[in-house]
């Protein structure tokens, strides 16, 4: 008898491609780095194009769940390349930073790019999309507004849900990405997607990449 769970009968395998996007400043990268290595540093750097990290959750004892996480950097959206970050990915987050009203002003823009370059299904449904509204630790400071308007914004734009997020607290990340994958897997979006069907982060060395560099503090 194996004693790997993936040789059972019955044991299922997914890897889903998942975006985080929103403008620069946002602790898109710090978001990650917490959800995937359960760290935090104050001083990251912008990320470059694009980035990547793995995320493997067990869902249950018959269901893996592997996360592709595509960190992709705030002024891509201004870009050529996102059509060929956002192939095949199933879901998505968008940060925004609650003590910089610019950064959500700029949500309905990412959500728009989004919506006009990735979709699923014979009749081209926009992939799920969670709202973050991140550095939720710096209260004092934050515009956000009350709970009930965030939830109708979020249902007038056609996000499947959002969250208040602190990458520097460890607060709701995790839970945020599992409503995503809970919701992916409920509604089958690209449920059998082969693995070797995913762009892999190899694949863009064939692409021409963008350059902008500079220090960035997250939270």
């Amino acid at each position: 008898m194996s004693n790997n769970p993936a040789d059972d009968e019955g044991y299922n395998e997914y890897l889903y491609k998942i975006l985080v996007v929103g403008d620069i400043g946002t602790g898109k990268t710090s978001i990650i780095k917490r959800f995937v290595h359960n760290i935090f540093s104050m001083h990251y750097k912008s990320t470059i194009g694009v980035d990547f990290a793995l995320k493997v959750i067990n869902w249950d004892p018959k269901t893996e769940v592997r996360l592709q996480l595509w960190d992709i950097a705030g002024q891509e959206r201004f870009g050529s390349m996102t059509r060929v970050y956002y192939k095949e990915a199933v879901g998505a987050m968008i940060t925004f930073d609650v003590t910089r009203m610019s950064t959500f002003e700029a949500v309905a823009k990412w959500k728009a790019d989004i919506d006009s370059k990735v979709t699923y299904g014979a009749d081209e449904k926009p992939i799920p999309v969670v709202l973050l509204a991140n550095k939720c630790d710096l209260g004092k400071d934050a515009f956000i507004k009350t709970a009930n308007d965030m939830d109708k914004y979020c249902k007038d734009n056609g996000f499947i849900g959002w969250f208040e997020t602190s990458a520097k607290e460890n607060m709701n990340i995790e839970k945020a990405a599992r409503f995503l994958v809970d919701h992916i897997l409920k509604n089958d979006v690209r449920r059998n997607q082969p693995i070797e069907g995913i762009v892999q982060p190899g694949d863009l060395n064939k692409q021409p990449q963008p350059t902008s560099s500079g220090p960035s503090c997250c939270k």
